[in-house]
């Protein structure tokens, strides 16, 4: 997946940003976050530079001599854009027109995110899952919610409650579900260095929760995943 500029809806990320902000679950940011993204590049070009030079890398070889921008662009274009409430993605629900109350669920939605202690990537899946109420959502902006949480430095206990959160104000029903398979690399490449292992982490709502057949029917489908 990749951002779509044409596919966004400013005004429901607005709404869904107070959500979450109400709630304590918003990503801790401050003001510079709404600064012009051609003025973050360069900050942080300039200050990455002087890290590279500090370090220790001759930034006059070739090879070299472009990271600097490279690492700055990456992060401001690419790994950090889900952070602002203006790229929200377009997210269409219509009324459910059928008598349908069972399951509706993605699995195997990619998550690529990064560790916002160390910002190292964090990679997995993700299963989301809810019963219709009144309203059904396209099943791809299940995928772009998933997506939209990880392009931002995270942990992934809160990027999954950000997800579940995100998706009940949108179809406004508690009877939602949503479980994080995920490798972090800053556990397998530094620290403990363990490769193998893998951290889940999940929130459930109303009949997801209450009910131990539907909350067994989800963790089940999830798990397949890791098979």
């Amino acid at each position: 997946m990749s951002f779509q500029k044409t596919k966004i809806d400013s005004k429901l990320g607005e709404e869904v940003h107070a959500h979450l902000l109400g709630l304590g679950l918003e990503t801790p940011t401050t003001e510079l976050l709404f600064v012009d993204n051609k003025e973050k590049i360069e900050k942080s070009e300039h200050h990455m530079t002087e890290i590279l030079k500090t370090v220790g890398l001759d930034l006059t070889n070739d090879s070299l001599a472009e990271t600097a921008k490279r690492i700055s662009k990456m992060m401001v274009l690419e790994q950090s854009w889900g952070l602002l409430p203006e790229n929200f993605p377009k997210c269409t629900t219509v009324k459910k027109e059928i008598d349908y109350d069972e399951m509706v669920k993605c699995d195997a939605i990619q998550v690529m995110s990064i560790c916002e202690h160390h910002w190292v990537t964090i990679d997995g899946y993700a299963t989301v899952a809810y019963i219709p109420t009144n309203e059904v959502i396209g099943l791809s902006k299940l995928n772009r919610i998933v997506e939209y949480y990880s392009r931002r430095p995270q942990i992934q206990e809160r990027l999954n409650c950000q997800i579940f959160e995100a998706l009940r104000y949108i179809l406004k029903t508690d009877n939602i579900a949503v479980a994080i398979n995920a490798k972090h690399y800053c556990v397998a490449s530094r620290g403990v260095g363990d490769a193998n292992s893998r951290t889940t982490t999940s929130k459930l709502g109303g009949v997801f929760k209450s009910d131990p057949a539907t909350r067994a029917e989800f963790y089940s489908l999830h798990q397949s995943q890791s098979k």
